[in-house]
């Protein structure tokens, strides 16, 4: 039903910056949240943030707070991350996911059907 494609990953150093792109395709996408999770190795996934297509509403993760942002592009029908401020600790496999998310609130990852492959971000100190 909904296809999301990760792009834009990539290795940059600590205090710099890069934007991931999630490509959307799906019937049901305009209604959806789409959210940004990430996974380093050793750790649980983490919630990034997320957006509400239609309404624009967004929440952040307290550990990308100030310093990501994330966004929408109704034309291109993407979703986009800019990150800035980045820090080594930002390394991780960055995913993209989509879901209603009807019930319950749209940072929790169990709540999305829909994801992308993941992106690499490395962040060197």
């Amino acid at each position: 039903q909904v296809q999301l494609v990760e792009s834009g990953g990539g290795s940059v150093q600590a205090g710099g910056s890069l934007r991931l792109s999630c490509a959307t395709s799906g019937r049901a996408f305009s209604s959806y949240w789409v959210a940004w999770f990430r996974q380093a190795p050793g750790k649980e996934r983490e919630f990034v943030a997320t957006i509400n297509w239609s309404g624009g509403q967004t929440y952040y993760g307290d550990s990308v707070k100030g310093r990501f942002t994330i966004s929408r592009d109704n034309t291109k029908n993407t979703v986009y991350l800019q990150m800035s401020s980045l820090k080594p600790e930002d390394t991780a496999v960055y995913y993209c996911a989509a879901d209603s998310v009807a019930r319950g609130f749209p940072t929790i990852s169990r709540l999305y059907a829909y994801w992308g492959q993941g992106t690499q971000v490395t962040v060197s100190s």
